[in-house]
């Protein structure tokens, strides 16, 4: 009992003395730290987070690095992926690409320094949106295996150099080790790094299917990825033209918040509010500006820079009153319907085949987006399972292909909204009785100024309702055109297999007839056969005259999409969970 007083006294004494931590002492552990510092701590939030998804997404941020930084410079780009395996969970990866290079004064901050870059700023679609993909890769490599990564740059100006770089993470700086020129001919750029605790494995989420994907939803591309067994994989490019650059896009007034409305005001040429709100929105001309000026309390001709608060706020108000017109879409670049079916004819290669492209669109916050859909059915649509049919073919299962801004997203399936739209999609409706098990191939993809992604591993896609209506439409439509083939396949089998049931047992009828006539069987049999094409045929005739029961799928409204739009049902298809371990 007195050891147990003891112990009850020990606790309290304890807790007295936490108790008297005063803000004084509080104020000794105050420390700040950087950004480098926080995702060094978290690099889950940059996807960062299991042995093979965490080598996915590496190779993911500098192929895209590589394509953007081609795109930018009118370069078709021709990029190559190397991965060697140096010990268990111990791998070095090099990535070349024939891009524009970066300088002495920028390799640094772009690959070492996070936060830092061309795109955060600027409302225009892009692959990257944060500038810490391939810094966080850097940094990567650090704490893992406590190794600089290698850079060789060429810009076709003066010599390549190499460099060795690092990060400081407590300042969020790069650390250039070593720099000296290069004596050969290069333009582009080669990033050589290694990497501990990650896993190469040819699945589902592994970089060989992230580069086939990156393929199909960069058709202007040449990919090629050498895996740690020394086996190449090339996907060539099915066109021969980059795809023109979007165009940077100014702020929509319906998508603006106060705060930015303040930021943007400190930051304009601007020198009367008036001129602020032309110039440096989308969609807002002189009516506009009339309408605000009439909703507020103070004169707009006043300096943008000395707005108050609560000034900005009335601005905000009025903005939200007002009926603009939607956001420009120059900034929007889609893939385009004929470059997707070449691509999907060219990787996948399907008996059939429909895409869709929807016409631009705004969702909440005043971004424009659009949709676009493929539906690709039959040959080798579909992901190849274990299994096997009874005359030894691989049997085929449903690959859905997400893509953002041309970007293939592979893992997080279960909170991403295009996956979500294609859950909700009743499958039966357009023929496909088990959509499961069935040979198909959905291509959706979403291009934007500015991707609702869910997490700064950029996986996901949130699920705003104007995104989920769109992208179910387009499901229906490729659904409607698709349901034909799947019928039409679907009576060509039954009417073989009846074929094939009435030719078994057409011989043994001719047997039994001659039995019973006397009469010679072979044209008992070749009469029986007849019967049986002129049945074929006669069904064949009455399906041509639409006597046939009806063949099209019912139409689902546009009223019952948007309904479903805002709250996807869980449907004929369950979601993959993608994740590695």
């Amino acid at each position: 009992m007195a050891e147990a007083d003891a112990g009850v006294k020990g606790k309290a004494g304890k807790v007295a003395e936490e108790a008297n931590v005063s803000a004084e002492d509080l104020a000794k552990e105050f420390k700040e730290h950087s950004v480098a510092e926080f995702f060094k701590k978290n690099r889950q939030m940059l996807g960062l987070t299991g042995k093979i998804k965490t080598l996915t997404t590496v190779v993911h941020e500098y192929v895209s690095n590589s394509l953007d930084a081609c795109e930018s410079a009118n370069i078709l780009p021709d990029i190559t992926v190397k991965l060697i395996e140096l010990e268990e969970e111990h791998y070095e990866l090099v990535v070349q690409d024939n891009g524009p290079g970066l300088t002495k004064e920028t390799v640094g901050k772009a690959l070492g320094q996070l936060l830092a870059g061309t795109k955060f700023h600027r409302l225009m679609q892009m692959r990257g949106q944060q500038g810490i993909g391939a810094s966080g890769c850097t940094m990567l490599s650090l704490v893992t295996t406590g190794k600089p990564i290698q850079v060789i740059s060429g810009t076709g100006k003066g010599k390549p150099f190499f460099a060795e770089l690092t990060i400081d993470p407590k300042k969020n700086e790069p650390k250039l080790i070593k720099v000296e020129d290069v004596d050969k001919d290069f333009r582009g750029l080669t990033i050589k790094a290694v990497f501990k605790d990650i896993k190469y494995q040819k699945s589902e989420g592994g970089p060989l299917e992230y580069i086939r994907r990156t393929a199909i939803a960069n058709p202007h591309a040449k990919l090629a990825f050498v895996d740690p067994f020394g086996e190449k994989f090339e996907f060539n490019r099915t066109m021969k033209t980059v795809p023109k650059r979007p165009v940077e896009v100014k702020p929509h007034p319906k998508g603006v918040t106060v705060d930015e409305l303040l930021t943007m005001a400190k930051a304009t040429q601007a020198r009367k509010v008036v001129s602020f709100i032309k110039n440096d929105f989308d969609r807002t001309g002189e009516k506009a500006v009339e309408e605000v000026q009439n909703a507020v309390s103070f004169d707009l001709n006043t300096d943008p820079a000395k707005l108050s608060w609560e000034q900005a706020e009335e601005i905000i108000k009025a903005f939200q009153k007002i009926n603009f017109i939607a956001p420009t879409t120059d900034g929007l670049r889609p893939i385009g319907e004929d470059r997707v079916i070449a691509s999907l004819k060219n990787i996948v290669e399907p008996e059939f085949l429909e895409v869709n492209t929807r016409r631009p669109q705004v969702y909440k916050g005043g971004f424009a987006f659009q949709v676009e859909v493929g539906l690709a059915y039959g040959g080798n649509a579909g992901k190849a399972s274990e299994e096997k049919t009874e005359d030894g073919k691989i049997v085929r299962k449903v690959e859905v292909m997400r893509f953002a801004n041309r970007v293939p997203l592979l893992f997080d399936a279960g909170g991403c909204a295009l996956q979500k739209a294609v859950n909700s999609i009743d499958w039966k409706r357009y023929g496909i009785r088990d959509a499961e098990t069935a040979p198909l191939t959905i291509f959706i993809h979403l291009v934007s100024v500015h991707i609702p992604y869910t997490g700064a591993g950029k996986q996901a896609v949130s699920d705003e309702e104007e995104i989920m209506e769109e992208l179910r439409l387009a499901l229906m439509d490729v659904g409607r055109k698709t349901y034909r083939f799947v019928a039409n396949q679907r009576r060509e089998a039954e009417k073989l297999q009846k074929k094939k049931i009435f030719y078994k047992y057409a011989k043994q009828v001719a047997i039994g007839l001659s039995e019973l006539t006397g009469k010679n069987v072979e044209p008992i049999e070749k009469k029986l056969h007849d019967i049986v094409l002129k049945r074929l045929k006669l069904e064949d005739e009455l399906e041509a005259k639409g006597e046939k029961l009806d063949e099209e799928p019912p139409e689902e409204e546009e009223g019952k999409a948007k309904k479903k739009g805002k709250k996807a049902k869980k449907g004929a298809l369950e979601t993959v969970n993608e994740d590695d371990e």
